[in-house]
């Protein structure tokens, strides 16, 4: 997956302890992909993506995370399949009843850095470029 809005400080021991992920994994094979909130294009154990436009293993993805004041969005292969807002009560809540709700920081940097993530498994990315809104 890739985790965004990392804060990186030697309190944390993990990247996930702070920063949202969006899924990228295979939907087809890998045994985390079925469970719900755990699907490519899903924000990790949040909230399900509204539709699956994730490729067939061998094609290349395009993911896009974009926050801009406050909006999050995230986007699979051009479509947005994700959208909710960062940090109000609705978040903060969701938070609360997911397997983050022991993280006192998670979900709360509206900034920071991006961490790429895999299962133990082989995984490959490419043109990777951040732009600041």
């Amino acid at each position: 997956g890739i985790i965004f809005n990392v804060v990186e400080d030697p309190k944390y021991s993990a990247t996930y302890l702070t920063g949202p992920e969006m899924q990228v994994l295979d939907n087809t094979c890998h045994p985390d992909a079925k469970i719900i909130k755990h699907r490519a294009g899903d924000l990790y154990d949040l909230i399900s993506c509204s539709k699956e436009t994730v490729k067939a293993v061998g094609e290349w993805n395009l993911a896009e995370i974009i926050v801009n004041k406050g909006k999050l969005e995230l986007r699979l292969n051009g479509e947005t399949v994700v959208s909710t807002i960062y940090g109000d009560d609705a978040w903060r809540n969701m938070i609360a009843g997911s397997k983050f709700k022991t993280m006192p920081d998670f979900g709360k940097a509206t900034s920071g850095k991006i961490a790429l993530q895999d299962h133990g498994n082989t995984v490959w990315y490419r043109n990777i470029r951040i732009k600041k809104l």
